[in-house]
This record gives structure tokens, C-alpha cells and sequence, in this order.
């Protein structure tokens, strides 16, 4: 739906300063299409760089009434609120979107598709994208994907919210970046929003949730050498659901372990620890193979999010991480994917 000369404006009231913002700040990060401005009235005139890390010079207005006058085509919902439903005030803000001439991206659980009133009020050529739809076609999983002669490698995570989605992008960049032929796979709204092929797992249903990842594989897997695997979720996670669906759907050949520095206990769920590494590599592994009746698929390297660190201090928690488990280690925003990828393709 987005086309290479829309103009984004990025709705995210509060993200650019709380955890709400994940999929603005992916956007901003990694969106190839022109980013107007985000819209955020808890930081009006401040500096995406500065409250982001991320070098990208773009205005900060705190309404839609102001960003319509830098001439947008498309809003893009950047927030993640608790329960996926936007306040009404923010909602309202879509609603007169909409009835403006803008197209919407929308993440959110909430369809809306579905609400008349904007429904109603799409301009001609315009369009409301409800990223979060269950495809139809779906089956059960099969395993199939282990037939597949590419690599398939897989994020998993110490916690939700770890930096998961980054990481496969930035590997899946170093790969091409060497001339392989190598795909993203994206199982979340954000990696959907910036054009990837895959599929919102969280919006299907758990009977067919391994069966999804394994169709998307399938539909990508013969023209490519790599796959990259987008992880959600965690196995440590309380809340978590998904990890173990896309395991399954995946048929792994290679598992990178992604981790945030410092992090030692679930955040949101301080009554429980977050195991020493090695133990959730062990645990990773375990998992994959279930005992040997799939194929053993190994973490082989770390992606720690030093963010909020120092250069220095994330340089030093990358070597104290490598020491500790033995495996390359970076931090694949600051620095890079090649050591990862190296390890990638060293393993058979």
C-alpha cells in the first residue's frame, strides 16, 4: 500500500520518551519513505536525535493540525498502547486524518476498518491499512521448513522488548551488504509497516500460528540463501506466547540470542530473575531441538542492546558478554551485524 513518494507523519504522544514508541522509533530508525514529522506534544521542538540516537533531522509538533501543514500523505500510528487501543483524544486525531486526505498505517489490535465513521470518510486513492489481520489460507504447522536449503536464523530474546526486530534487520543489511541473497522475514506490525514480506503473528490465531511462519518461509525460502527470522516474545516472558509458534514454524538452522544490557530481571515482571546467559542459551537450544526429535539449531552469537550506555561502557558490557558465553557479541545498531553474520556463516 505505502508507494516510495509517500510522506510520512508519525502519531507517537508520549513514545519519543516512554516505552510506548516502539514502532515510531523503528520507523523513524529504518523507514525508507520521507518522515515529515512525528507528532508528539511531550516533546515539541526537541531533538529526535538527541531524545532518540537516531541521526535523522525531522520537526516534532504536538498535533495533527500542525502536521498537516507540512503536507503529509500517510499517518502512521507509532504507539503501542497498553490493550492496543488508542485514547480518544489520539483517536480523534486519526479520525481527522482521514477525513483530511490522509492514508493511515495502522499497527494497532483495533480494526479500524471497521469504525463507520472513518471508513466513511476515506478519500479517493487513499486508503486504512489494519496491519493486524489474520491471513486467510491458514493450516497447522508441518515442519516444512526444515526441507528448505536456506539458512533460516531466528531472534530470540531474554525479554519482550529487547531488541529483537532490530536485529534481524540490521543482519539481514549486513547480508546484503556482502551480496548474498538474503530476506526478512517480519512477524510484527512494525517490520510490516516498512515493507517486509510476513505475517502479524500476534493477530493469529494459536492453532495456526506455527503454520503461518512456516507458509511464510515456504513462499520465500527457494529464492534465497538466508532467511532472516523476526523473534517476538520470550521464553522467560509470563506474557509471552509467540516464541514457541515461531521455533516450530521456522525450523531454526541458527539462533541469535538478543539481550539488553544491564536487564537482570523481566521488566514489568520484577518477581522473576533473568537466568546467567549460558543457561538461556541452553534453554534456547533445548527448545529447538525438544530432545532431538527436530533438528539441534545452536545460538551463535549475542546481539546485546547497549543502549543508554555509553560508547566506552557498551564496548566494555559487549567484551564482558563475549567472555561470558564464549560467542561473538555486538551491539548490531551501534556497531554493526558482520561479526554475527560471520559466525552465521561459519556454522553448517
Amino acid at each position: 500500500m505505502l508507494a516510495p513518494d509517500d510522506h510520512i507523519a508519525i502519531l507517537m504522544h508520549g513514545g519519543l520518551k516512554g516505552a510506548k514508541g516502539k514502532t515510531g522509533i523503528s520507523l523513524l530508525r529504518y523507514s525508507q519513505n520521507p518522515i515529515v514529522c512525528v507528532i508528539d506534544e511531550t516533546a515539541e521542538g526537541e531533538s529526535v536525535a538527541s531524545l532518540t540516537g537516531i541521526d535523522r533531522h525531522i520537526p516534532i509538533v504536538s498535533s495533527l493540525e500542525d502536521a498537516l501543514a507540512l503536507n503529509p500523505t500517510v499517518l502512521a500510528i507509532g504507539l503501542a498502547p497498553s490493550g492496543g487501543q488508542l485514547p480518544e483524544p489520539w483517536y480523534a486525531q486519526v479520525k481527522q486524518g482521514v477525513r483530511a486526505g490522509l492514508s493511515v498505517m495502522n499497527g494497532l489490535h483495533t480494526q479500524m476498518n471497521e469504525d463507520s465513521e472513518v471508513a466513511s470518510n476515506i478519500q479517493p486513492g487513499r486508503w486504512v491499512w489494519d496491519v493486524r489481520r489474520e491471513p486467510i489460507g491458514l493450516s497447522v504447522g508441518g515442519g516444512l521448513a526444515r526441507l528448505l536449503a536456506c539458512d533460516r536464523v531466528l531472534t530470540v530474546g531474554t525479554d519482550m522488548g529487547v531488541g529483537k526486530m532490530s536485529t534481524s534487520i540490521e543482519l539481514n543489511r549486513a547480508a546484503k551488504a556482502q551480496r548474498l541473497r538474503s530476506k526478512l522475514i517480519a512477524t510484527g506490525q512494525t517490520g510490516l509497516m516498512l515493507g517486509e514480506d510476513g505475517v502479524a503473528l500476534d493477530a493469529v490465531r494459536v492453532d495456526y500460528a506455527s503454520g503461518a511462519v512456516e507458509q511464510c518461509l515456504l513462499r520465500n525460502g527457494e529464492d534465497h540463501d538466508i532467511l532472516f527470522v523476526e523473534g517476538q516474545g520470550s521464553l522467560l516472558n509470563p506474557a509471552s506466547t509467540a516464541t514457541l509458534p515461531l521455533i516450530r514454524g521456522s525450523q531454526p538452522t541458527h539462533l541469535i540470542l538478543v539481550h539488553k544490557a544491564n536487564l537482570s530481571h523481566i521488566q514489568h515482571f520484577p518477581d522473576f530473575k533473568i537466568p546467567p546467559l549460558h543457561e538461556v542459551i541452553q534453554l534456547y537450544e533445548s527448545v529447538a531441538t525438544a530432545a532431538g526429535t527436530f533438528a539441534p539449531a545452536k545460538v551463535v552469537g549475542i546481539a546485546l542492546n547497549t543502549f543508554g550506555l555509553s560508547a566506552e561502557e557498551g564496548l566494555r558490557a559487549i567484551a564482558e558478554t563475549a567472555q561470558k558465553t564464549g560467542l561473538p557479541c555486538t551491539d548490531v545498531v551501534r556497531f554493526g551485524g558482520d561479526p554475527l553474520l560471520a559466525s552465521i556463516r561459519n556454522i553448517a
